[in-house]
């Protein structure tokens, strides 16, 4: 499944903010396996002192930066997953703020978090390639609007991506 392939119906305009940010030519699985090995190893250049700091008052920390990516991914696989199984309910948002307030991230060690971020993504990775074409192109309800599994698995990397961005140009 290459990203081109996209139609606009398959998620919301809010979501094309992290797809745009992947290739048009990028296929789906090897992006998700790229995207995960290019920000572990971006991960890993981050100085220790930076993973407390906030570049202003009530801004997350890079720990909780990456507590919120894992608990994303979780989410949006958890929707992949309905989708690509038919289900016709619609699947509820979340508060992202109020996930970050309640992650406890502030302990958590930053070479433990980029470990599982790691996983979820591998994770990831076996429930994308394990749809069919089919699969992919099921269309269910998040949060009040449409989506595919495959515009979501284009969300989850264009999602670490925007993250990157915003770690390199306001905290490094």
């Amino acid at each position: 499944m290459i990203k081109s392939e996209l139609t606009q119906g398959e998620i919301g305009d809010f979501y094309w903010r992290y797809i745009n940010k992947i290739d048009d030519k990028a296929e789906l699985i090897e992006t998700l396996e790229n995207n995960r090995i290019e920000f572990s190893d971006f991960l890993k250049t981050v100085p220790q002192e930076k993973w407390d700091y906030r570049y202003s008052s009530g801004k997350w920390s890079i720990l909780e930066m990456l507590q919120h990516i894992i608990d994303t991914e979780r989410i949006f696989q958890y929707r992949a997953l309905c989708f690509a199984r038919n289900e016709k309910n619609s699947l509820p948002g979340f508060d992202h703020d109020i996930y970050v307030l309640n992650s406890d991230a502030e302990v958590r060690r930053p070479d433990d978090l980029i470990e599982e971020f790691k996983s979820v993504r591998k994770a990831g990775i076996f429930l994308f390639r394990s749809l069919s074409e089919e699969r992919l192109k099921i269309v269910g309800n998040m949060n009040d609007m449409n989506a595919t599994p495959r515009a979501i698995g284009f969300i989850v990397a264009g999602h670490a991506l925007h993250h990157k961005d915003i770690i390199t140009q306001k905290y490094l």
